[in-house]
């Protein structure tokens, strides 16, 4: 059944003009009078709803059950990404909703060959706003993860969420940054049996400058790796997703 995202109050037994981009998704898939679609809002499970009416550019449906759906992974993973190219980083925003993660933070790292600031910035965080909702239609997910404003690593760390542990887990084992240092451990060392929050910090292409690596280090990031390959910016956090939350 077509899902999709519609970001306003939803209440069963009430008629509903879908939000632009949702009229427009329905209209796309030639959806008629009669069929049946599921609406999320984002604030918890998923609603039945019908279509009503279809017009040249709106949409009307009739909101039915409410279902206590979820299908969060069971740890929350909290993404620090490096901005990669333009469409590396499209495709790794989609593939960390599709996973799981919690929430994400595109990260303007020293080597980032994309920089963002001012009106382009906001466009550019829409943008990938709109990519992580239509992830969450097609997954099953019922919660958008959040996507912060793009930040530099200096930034974060000044940050509340920087300067705090994650709740009820010291921070040397939630904190963990993927690196190719000879000392850094192997994941699934310091993953296992492990469930609490983790927060994951992740290099652009040509990864974090040592200063970067520097300072997350001194911020208490366990340094991690993946084993003997060196796997391309946008591949990399979403293997350590995958390990962590499916």
């Amino acid at each position: 059944m077509p899902r999709f995202y519609c970001p306003v109050p939803l209440a069963t037994g009430t008629p509903l003009d879908l939000p632009p981009d949702a009229a427009r998704h329905v209209q796309v898939l030639r959806l008629q009078p009669g069929h049946a679609i599921t609406l999320f809002n984002g604030a918890g499970g998923e609603w039945d709803a019908r279509v009503t009416r279809m017009g040249r550019s709106d949409v009307q449906v009739a909101v039915g059950a409410h279902h206590a759906v979820e299908r969060e992974a069971v740890r929350a993973v909290h993404l620090l990404a490096g901005i990669s190219a333009n469409e590396r980083m499209d495709w790794l925003m989609e593939k960390a909703a599709e996973l799981g993660a919690a929430s994400l933070t595109p990260l303007l790292a020293e080597r980032s060959v994309l920089k963002l600031k001012g009106e382009r910035a906001g466009k550019k965080l829409a943008h990938w706003r709109a990519v992580a909702s239509a992830a969450c239609e097609q997954c099953g997910r019922n919660r958008v993860p959040p996507i912060h404003d793009a930040q530099s690593l200096a930034e974060w760390l000044a940050s509340e969420d920087g300067r705090a542990a994650p709740p009820d887990a010291p921070v040397h084992g939630t904190r963990l940054l993927l690196s190719l240092r000879p000392d850094a451990r192997r994941l699934a060392e310091v993953a296992a049996g492990g469930g609490g929050p983790v927060t994951l910090l992740s290099g652009p292409e040509g990864g974090l400058t040592s200063t970067e690596e520097a300072a997350a280090l001194a911020a208490g990031f366990l340094p991690v790796t993946l084993g003997p390959r060196v796997l391309r910016a946008e591949t990399a956090p979403l293997a350590v997703l995958a390990a962590l939350t499916l």
